[in-house]
């Protein structure tokens, strides 16, 4: 048993700690923070907002970004977005739209609606949108927040075409 113990510890030492697998609870909660933003040699403040909440049948993920501009004018963005289960452990599917049958389902991509999806890994919950143009081309948002000490660490990337547009990181610290 002493070996198996010593053995054990080696492992961690050599190759760390194991992953911490996060509950989807564990990200429930409002956060903030803000973000610097800089895209084309012009610097914009960000002011970003979750909230993060248990529903009947899942979970809500509501965020707002706030754009104050160098000129004093500012831009707000909201949306919200419930996530249920699926049979795959830790992906769940958005419910955007209510299907003839009554059931919540994602919107369609090829009708030109995002497609929105979000998965639990570890300890960072990633939401992702797909969305296609009239000509078949794709842009893909990828949000992810890790738990962190004090509130989450956001990372948001835009992808046009496989090429990557752009970039924000943020702390947001649980109100």
């Amino acid at each position: 048993m002493r070996r198996l113990m010593i053995f054990a510890a080696l492992l961690t030492t050599l190759f760390g700690a194991p992953a911490f697998a996060a509950d989807i609870t564990d990200f429930f909660g409002t956060f903030t923070g803000t973000a610097k933003i800089t895209e084309n040699d012009t610097t914009e403040d960000r002011d970003m907002s979750v909230t993060i909440a248990q529903t009947d049948k899942g979970f809500q993920v509501s965020w707002t970004s706030v754009i104050s501009r160098s000129d004093g004018r500012t831009k707000e963005n909201t949306y919200t977005i419930l996530f249920i289960p699926t049979q795959r452990d830790d992906i769940f599917a958005s419910a955007m739209k209510t299907n003839v049958f009554g059931k919540a389902v994602p919107l369609d991509p090829l009708k030109g609606d995002p497609y929105v999806w979000s998965r639990l890994s570890d300890d960072t919950l990633s939401v992702f949108s797909l969305l296609i143009d009239e000509n078949g081309n794709y842009m893909v948002q990828e949000y992810h927040r890790t738990l962190a000490e004090g509130g989450l660490d956001l990372e948001y990337r835009r992808f046009r075409d496989g090429q990557a547009l752009k970039s924000v990181n943020a702390f947001l610290a649980k109100n």
